[in-house]
C-alpha cells in the first residue's frame, strides 16, 4: 500500500537497518525470519563494520532485546496499520490517502530508531579506525554498483530498470496486471521528475555526512588539539543530528525535489488501484490480511 520508496528520503541510516529488519520481515510473511532476525541482523551489520571479538555480545544482546521490545510494543501497531490498510484497499483511494500511509509506516520506523539509539551509540563511540575504513570501502563497493546500474546506464535503460521495479512491486499485491495497467504505470513515470544527478550529489552528501559523524563520535576526527573522544550525551546528539539531515537533507533543491517525488509516488499509486479489478483488489486485502495474522501471531509467541 505505501508509495514507491525510491529516491525519496530515506527513513534511517545504516546504523539502524539491522533492527529496521524487524519491521521489514514482519510485513513479509516470513515468521521464521522475523525470529531469527537478530542473527540475521548481526551478519548485516558485521558486513558493514566488521564486528570485533569484543563487541560481539553486546550486539548480539541488544539486538535481542529491540526484538522483545518490536515483537511486544511494535506488532500490535503494525498488525492495526495492516487492518487499516485492508479497509482502504477495498475501495478508492486518493492520493493525500496514500500519503498519510507513508506518514503512518514513517512513524514505526521512527519508534523502531529510538528504541535502537542506545546501542547505536554505544556502537558508533565503540569504533575502531580500521572498522572504519571497512565502512568506506563497503559504502565504495555500492557506489560502483549504482555507477553502473543508474549512472553509466542510458535514460533509456534507467527508465526500464525503474518501470520492471513498478510492476514486481504492483503485482506483489494485485497479481498480474492488464495491459492498460501498464500503460498508467509507464506514463506515470514518463511525466516523473527524477534527477539522476541530483541523487547522485546526494548520496555523496549523506555518506560524507555519515563518515564525518562515525569519526566524530568515535573520537576519530582530528581538531586544533588533535583527536578528542566525545561525551555519550555529545555522541547521542550528534546522531540524531546526522538522522535529521538523512530525513530532511541541507541542500534545499534536493528537499524540494523529495518532496514532489512523494507526492508523484502518492498520485501514482492510488491512480494504479482505482484501476484495478474487482478480483485484484481482494488479493490485495487477503495478502494484507495475511500479513496482519502473522504479525498477530508473532506477538502472541512471546
Amino acid at each position: 500500500m505505501s508509495p514507491s520508496f525510491s529516491s525519496s528520503k530515506r527513513i534511517i541510516g545504516w546504523l539502524f537497518a539491522a533492527t529496521a529488519l524487524l519491521l521489514l520481515q514482519a510485513c513479509s510473511a516470513i515468521k521464521l525470519a522475523y525470529n531469527n532476525s537478530p542473527e540475521f541482523g548481526y551478519w548485516w551489520l558485521d558486513g558493514y563494520i566488521d564486528i570485533q571479538s569484543e563487541q560481539t555480545p553486546k550486539v548480539r544482546d541488544e539486538l535481542t532485546r529491540v526484538l522483545a521490545w518490536h515483537r511486544a510494543e511494535e506488532l500490535p501497531k503494525i498488525a492495526e496499520l495492516l487492518q487499516k490498510m485492508q479497509r482502504l484497499a477495498g475501495a478508492e483511494l486518493a492520493a493525500p490517502q496514500v500519503c498519510n500511509l507513508f506518514d503512518e509506516t514513517r512513524e514505526r520506523f521512527d519508534a523502531l530508531t529510538r528504541q535502537a539509539e542506545p546501542a547505536a551509540v554505544w556502537l558508533a563511540m565503540s569504533l575502531r579506525p580500521e572498522q572504519i575504513k571497512h565502512i568506506e570501502a563497503k559504502l565504495e563497493k555500492g557506489n560502483e554498483q549504482w555507477r553502473k546500474e543508474w549512472l553509466q546506464a542510458t535514460a533509456a535503460e534507467r527508465f526500464d530498470r525503474r518501470l520492471k521495479s513498478s510492476i514486481e512491486r504492483a503485482e506483489e499485491f494485485y497479481g498480474k496486471l492488464e495491459e492498460r495497467q501498464v500503460t498508467a504505470l509507464r506514463s506515470a513515470l514518463e511525466g516523473s521528475q527524477s534527477d539522476i544527478a541530483l541523487n547522485q550529489a546526494e548520496r555523496q552528501r549523506r555518506q560524507q555526512d555519515l563518515m564525518q559523524t562515525l569519526r566524530f563520535v568515535s573520537g576519530q576526527l582530528a581538531g586544533a588539539a588533535g583527536p578528542a573522544r566525545p561525551t555519550q550525551a555529545e555522541a547521542l546528539a550528534q546522531l540524531r543530528a546526522y538522522l535529521a539531515r538523512l530525513n530532511l537533507s541541507p541542500n534545499p533543491a534536493y528537499r524540494g525535489y523529495s518532496e514532489r517525488l512523494v507526492r508523484e509516488s502518492c498520485a501514482s499509486f492510488a491512480t494504479l488501484h482505482n484501476s484495478t479489478t474487482p478480483e485484484q483488489r481482494r488479493r490485495a486485502v487477503g495478502r494484507l490480511a495475511a500479513y496482519e495474522r502473522d504479525a498477530r501471531e508473532l506477538n502472541s509467541q512471546r
